[in-house]
């Protein structure tokens, strides 16, 4: 196989979400895996609803994720070709004028079903003498401009789905530019992947029904057909299809919450395929997983709570090394042996911050059993502390109150941290310390 070439293709209208980073991760590790070329897309040819601070903050969710594009592309900057691609449909006679509003269509096609028939465009436009075209646009009438299908089977091998046809008789000559000259997605997306030399179409299955209508214009165009791939769609646990006003599943929010481009990557790129979902830490090992011939033909349940779950499994994987300039950058880097002992008990990274509170002070400790808490203290051993302190106190401890169990470490956990559960204290106890630990144990602030 070539190297592949491909697209991710977002209006910037909005932050991306979850449902987004499917099909832009599915792209960019396809390419990562195989040497190719990830190019970004934006189609923005919505000037009015297309906004520069959307396509900003697309980039640098992308780059979060890993998956920084080879090239950007702006369809806004780019009409020029989409122009010259309608007067060479036009001359050939596959772009026709239409002049019917957008009323008399509805009721073209209420009119149809009545009947029992297909609502498609019956091509009535075609049929229309220069005269009557005349006529109609001294009337105030501009046209919009339809493709005109070659009707057929067409086929395509699609990488998802397999083999796979539409009967291109059932569809309606789309629409590719409007009545006030500005194009609908389907034709600038086209000219964009001829320009671009796209390989591969990876996207979501809810753009099956338009490739059959892609392939002619295609051809049409005189291009090379990329090859399709149609992946399953994420939708939420109720089976609602993800959209950008679930503003808390954007990539921002995510990010921002604290959670790990990793987990969310793995949940993307796994969720509804032959490979159990899984929190994969290495991009390069997430694209070795992705095999589009065991991808779901069922639309993929996205479960936030699995999410979180990724990220937690992440982080009590992760080395100091990998986190230490973040802990750094919170006031909370306690060393290695700090790292090691609380990231089992973390969620989040940012997470950490209130357990370097817990051993470095000040906080009010729990006492609970005053007399059995005084005793403790009296049989703290000297320092130095080490990871075999917290045994060596507790077995002194349990000798001489003949407390055991949850009765004995309890009332010292409450002591020592002010929390009934947390890290181990084996590791706890020596970064806490015998100074802290002393005036804890003894119901003072530290």
């Amino acid at each position: 196989m070539s190297k592949p070439i491909v697209r991710f293709a977002p209006s910037p209208t909005g932050r991306i979400h979850i449902g987004n980073a499917r099909p832009a991760l599915m792209n960019a590790l396809f390419a990562r895996r195989e040497g190719g070329v990830f190019v970004l897309r934006f189609d923005d040819t919505d000037l009015a609803r297309s906004k520069r601070e959307y396509a900003d903050s697309i980039e640098v969710d992308l780059a979060w994720l890993g998956i920084p594009p080879d090239m950007v592309v702006r369809q806004s900057e780019r009409f020029e070709i989409y122009d010259d691609a309608v007067a060479r449909l036009r001359d050939m006679g596959r772009l026709y004028a239409c002049y019917e509003t957008a009323e008399e269509l509805e009721f073209r096609r209420k009119r149809q079903l009545a009947r029992g028939l297909p609502p498609i465009y019956d091509r009535a436009a075609l049929k229309l003498s220069p005269d009557e075209k005349v006529q109609l646009e001294a009337e105030g009438r501009r046209p919009h401009w339809r493709f005109r299908l070659d009707h057929r089977n067409e086929v395509w091998h699609d990488l998802v789905r397999g083999p796979s046809h539409v009967d291109t008789s059932s569809l309606s000559d789309p629409i590719l530019v409007r009545e006030d000259g500005t194009y609908l997605y389907t034709l600038p997306s086209i000219v964009d992947d001829i320009d671009l030399k796209i390989t591969h179409v990876i996207r979501g299955e809810d753009h099956v029904t338009n490739t059959a209508v892609q392939i002619q214009i295609f051809e049409a165009l005189g291009a090379k057909v990329p090859i399709f791939g149609h992946i399953n769609l994420l939708t939420t646990t109720s089976g609602e299809g993800l959209s950008k006003r679930l503003g808390h599943l954007s990539l921002t929010s995510l990010r921002e919450a604290g959670l790990e481009p990793q987990a969310v990557a793995s949940l993307a790129v796994l969720v509804g395929s032959a490979e159990s979902v899984r929190a994969v830490a290495d991009l390069d090992e997430l694209a070795r997983l992705i095999d589009f011939d065991h991808i779901s033909r069922s639309p993929a349940k996205f479960d936030e709570n699995e999410l979180y779950n990724l990220n937690a499994r992440l982080i009590h994987d992760m080395s100091y090394e990998a986190v230490k300039t973040r802990l750094a950058a919170m006031d909370a880097d306690g060393g290695e042996a700090f790292w090691l002992a609380i990231r089992g008990n973390l969620a989040k990274v940012v997470d950490a911050a209130g357990w370097w509170v817990v051993v470095r002070g000040p906080i009010t400790p729990v006492i609970v059993d005053r007399a059995f808490v005084d005793a403790a203290c009296n049989l703290l051993p000297p320092a130095p502390w080490d990871t075999t302190t917290w045994k060596t106190w507790t077995e002194a401890v349990k000798e001489a109150t003949g407390i055991k169990g949850k009765a004995l470490f309890m009332p010292l956990r409450l002591a020592l941290t002010g929390m009934e559960h947390g890290p181990e204290l084996a590791a706890l106890l020596p970064l806490i310390g015998p100074e802290r630990a002393r005036a804890r144990l003894s119901g003072k602030a530290a």
